[in-house]
């Protein structure tokens, strides 16, 4: 009887020492803002040529892993921004051909919890970023596309009240995909900027009163009159949205 093998799978330098390096950056021996050797050091360290390195930063400094900071040539650890990380989710999930619906219904599922946890969590400056947010979303009755922006950075302020980087994270590809939707939307229905603002001042007081039941029922409401909206725009909720 023949064994049969699979093929041995070949993996560039460059991508070999970006792993190495990527292993020191996960397991905190090279923390944030620590800047590495040059590249010829870099080089003679892991036996490698120049070139080889010079891919691997630049792999690693487009994953967010590494930066250069302004007047150095060395390269300075650093961290991926949540925006930059969300920016790629929401990217996979439009190739995906995500839905409105599907988009909608994560936010059900996402945005109540996390204002019931951000009434708890909240601080002063929180609240003060907050009401600001909230304010530029009402005052702005003008261009769409900034309107749609300031209702975005609401419900991002709300997150950045959770103070948990986990669920900010899983909610920025939402919010990027929301913009969209919206974009769509809230200049078809006449009273839709009314009524989003309206529960933004709900959700508000709530959450400054610390009434987690408040703000989380606040929500839930909030986001199921996103589907009327699309309803009364006459958006089919299975759409993808681009």
């Amino acid at each position: 009887m023949s064994v049969a093998f699979d093929q041995i799978l070949f993996v560039p330098g460059y991508r070999k020492v970006a792993a190495a390096i990527t292993e020191r950056i996960l397991s905190r021996e090279l923390r944030e803002g620590a800047r590495l050797p040059p590249e010829t050091e870099l080089a003679r360290q892991l036996g490698v040529n120049r070139s080889t390195v010079r891919e691997a930063l630049r792999e690693l400094e487009s994953a967010g892993l590494l930066e250069r900071r302004p007047g150095s040539k060395l390269m300075t650890v650093s961290r991926p921004r949540h925006r930059a990380v969300a920016k790629d989710v929401s990217r996979a999930l439009a190739l995906h051909d995500v839905t409105f619906f599907e988009v909608w219904e994560a936010l059900t599922q996402l945005e109540p919890p996390m204002a019931e946890i951000a009434a708890r969590n909240r601080t002063q400056a929180d609240l003060d970023s907050l009401a600001a947010a909230c304010q530029r979303f009402a005052d702005d009755n003008a261009e769409t596309g900034k309107a749609v922006h300031h209702a975005a950075e609401v419900f991002r302020g709300i997150g950045h009240c959770t103070h948990n980087q986990v669920l900010g994270l899983a909610q920025e590809p939402l919010l990027d995909l929301l913009e969209p939707s919206l974009r769509v939307m809230i200049d078809k229905v006449p009273q839709a900027r009314s009524r989003i603002a309206a529960a933004q001042r709900r959700i508000l007081e709530a959450i400054t009163r610390r009434d987690t039941e408040a703000a989380r029922s606040w929500m839930a409401r909030h986001i199921r009159d996103f589907r009327k909206g699309y309803e009364l725009a006459n958006i089919e909720l299975d759409r993808r949205i681009a």
